[in-house]
């Protein structure tokens, strides 16, 4: 039995669709008609051997077959244009500021990191972590050249909106949660110190649902947070990026409180037109926030 070779071009036009939620949208970022995105699909399934595709009422969903093909799909994109950017660009020189939420530090910063200073050893990167309002004035004054943030509506003068995540309220991963709202006691929060969008979200939707709360623990950093939380202090609102394995995400219903909305998240620019290098590692950060955001729903 030979050996299967996948078709990198058309495992580009399914993560695509993935990522957008729709192939005639993948189809138009990609410059193709419907008629030809539809083929390679089809291709796609025939070296597979199996359906990848189910019918989930107007939608089409993965099979099992199907999201273990996506996630392949993606690491031999991610490999394939790391090789292309490092046999192009090998003399790509320079300097990169970089500012994102703590939220995408311990996942996505690294993998980022590593892909880019593999292709282009000659750049150097500053990395800095830090919360939105902070690097909102970094990237405006230009101390940053990209910086990844959650969005309040405030836009700066290059930016671009990547998608959105769910929020969702989380408690610690084993053990009783020790609160329900029919117990009539307020619901104790743990919180980022303000300002914090998520914080102001969670006492919005709780206020609106006529739920009392206090503030139980308050932190400066994300990882106080993430251990006041997993030790029952408080529950919190996050999104499952980042997400430790000693915390989950709650089902809204089962304590009855409010469901949330979406959190935006916006990649902004120092200038509209960015140095190579910069260009570069803005184009890996948006690939592994498309990833992290598939996960995230």
């Amino acid at each position: 039995m030979g050996r299967t070779t996948f078709d990198l071009d058309v495992l580009r036009t399914f993560s695509t669709g993935m990522e957008l939620g729709n192939f005639a949208k993948a189809a138009e970022r990609l410059g193709r008609s419907t008629s030809a995105v539809s083929a390679q699909l089809k291709k796609l399934e025939e070296q597979a051997g199996t359906p990848i595709f189910r019918k989930a009422g107007r939608r089409l969903a993965l099979t099992d077959a199907g999201e273990t093909m996506l996630g392949y799909a993606r690491r031999l994109l991610e490999l394939n244009d790391e090789a292309a950017a490092a046999v192009h660009s090998i003399e790509l020189e320079g300097w990169v500021r970089l500012g994102l939420q703590e939220d995408f530090g311990e996942t996505l910063l690294p993998e980022v990191l590593g892909r880019f200073a593999r292709a282009h050893p000659k750049v150097r990167i500053e990395a800095r972590v830090a919360r939105n309002t902070e690097l909102l004035e970094r990237v405006t004054s230009g101390k940053l050249d990209l910086a990844l943030a959650w969005s309040d509506g405030a836009l700066t003068a290059h930016c671009e909106r990547i998608g959105e995540v769910p929020m969702c309220w989380i408690g610690p991963a084993e053990g009783p949660l020790g609160w329900h709202a029919a117990s009539g006691e307020p619901m104790p929060l743990a919180s980022l110190e303000a300002p914090c969008l998520l914080r102001t979200a969670a006492t919005k939707a709780l206020d609106a649902a006529g739920i009392s709360w206090r503030l139980a623990f308050l932190s400066a950093s994300l990882g106080g947070l993430w251990a006041a939380t997993a030790a029952g202090l408080g529950l919190t609102i996050r999104t499952p990026i980042g997400l430790p394995a000693k915390l989950r995400p709650l089902t809204p219903a089962t304590l009855g409180l409010p469901d949330l909305p979406k959190l935006g998240l916006v990649l902004h620019r120092a200038e509209a037109e960015l140095q190579p290098a910069a260009a570069r590692l803005g184009e890996l950060v948006m690939q592994s926030v498309h990833g992290a955001l598939v996960s995230a729903h």
